[in-house]
């Protein structure tokens, strides 16, 4: 049996119902499939291998992605398969999005409004620091010779400077997604819905807002669309602290795929995913542009 299969066969849901299962595109972590069931449709999502080294804690993500359902942005769960971490959940007919179909003031505001249920859930079960998790992936290359740019760890004390930044005017912890790829974004005709919940965790909702900007390639009217739509003002102060949780994503997701170009099965080329978003995020540290943002972060 293939991996798949044997994946399929261990799911409850549809034991003595003919299935029929396909592969969904999108994934830079796991495989994930659409089952159909006796005219049912469900994804079953299926680890990638030694996700672990991402900081991946599949006990976080099964309780956070129960929450973000109580909200009716997340999707639902139908089934765990402890054995082999496997996940059954909502299919969600829609259009998955893309940077080219979010980049519009109304898509922008409809992602606010789906960031606010989202962040209304119920606190998920642990907490989320892009610095804290880039301490870990460091420790994480070191011990497993992953090869990260030359230049990295020479820019840790402008991060540590940028960390202390948008601690100067921190809103409280939020559930949060904090991984927030396009693909991420299923329009199910009323609203957004928001999947894949492996990174989820309490964090300051700024950080969606500018991981999501940045993911979504947003230019700063749109950034500003965002932050406006989302507090129901254009506060200046908190669009510097979504501009720099937007460069932390790049910083941050710089090792994420170093680790993956090392250990992932996935025909995907990761290096030079990482290669690209660590020269986007130098661009803004080496910029007159970042010095302004720290300035208006601070207040």
């Amino acid at each position: 049996m293939s991996r798949v299969d044997e994946a399929v066969a261990r799911v409850s849901l549809w034991k003595g119902k003919k299935v029929d299962v396909s592969p969904l595109s999108g994934g830079l972590t796991n495989e994930n499939y659409l089952v159909e069931a006796d005219g049912a449709r469900y994804v079953i999502r299926i680890p990638g291998q030694s996700t672990e080294l991402l900081a991946i804690d599949r006990a976080n993500e099964v309780h956070n992605t129960v929450a973000a359902a109580a909200t009716g942005i997340g999707p639902k769960i139908f089934e765990f398969v402890r054995e082999g971490n496997l996940m059954v959940l909502e299919f969600i007919d829609g259009p998955t999005m893309s940077a080219k179909t979010l980049q519009s003031e109304e898509m922008a505001a409809r992602m606010a409004a789906s960031f606010r249920r989202l962040h209304a859930a119920p606190r998920f079960l642990q907490d989320f620091n892009m610095f804290r998790l880039i301490k870990k992936y460091l420790d994480i290359v070191g011990k497993h010779h992953v090869t990260i740019p030359a230049d990295y760890r020479e820019r840790l004390p402008l991060v540590a400077e940028i960390e202390r930044a948008v601690k100067a005017a921190a809103l409280p912890s939020v559930p949060c997604h904090n991984d927030l790829l396009c693909e991420n974004f299923i329009d199910d005709g009323s609203a957004l819905r928001i999947v894949d919940y492996e990174l989820s965790g309490n964090n300051d909702p700024c950080f969606d807002l500018g991981n999501t900007a940045q993911e979504a390639e947003f230019d700063d009217e749109l950034r500003a669309a965002l932050c406006e739509a989302y507090f129901g003002r254009l506060d200046e102060r908190q669009l510097a602290r979504m501009n720099l949780f937007a460069l932390m994503s790049d910083v941050g997701w710089t090792l994420w795929g170093a680790i993956q170009a090392k250990i992932s099965a996935l025909d995907y080329d990761f290096t030079a995913y990482y290669t690209a978003r660590w020269e986007r995020a130098v661009a803004v540290m080496e910029s007159a542009r970042l010095n302004e943002l720290l300035e208006a972060a601070r207040g």
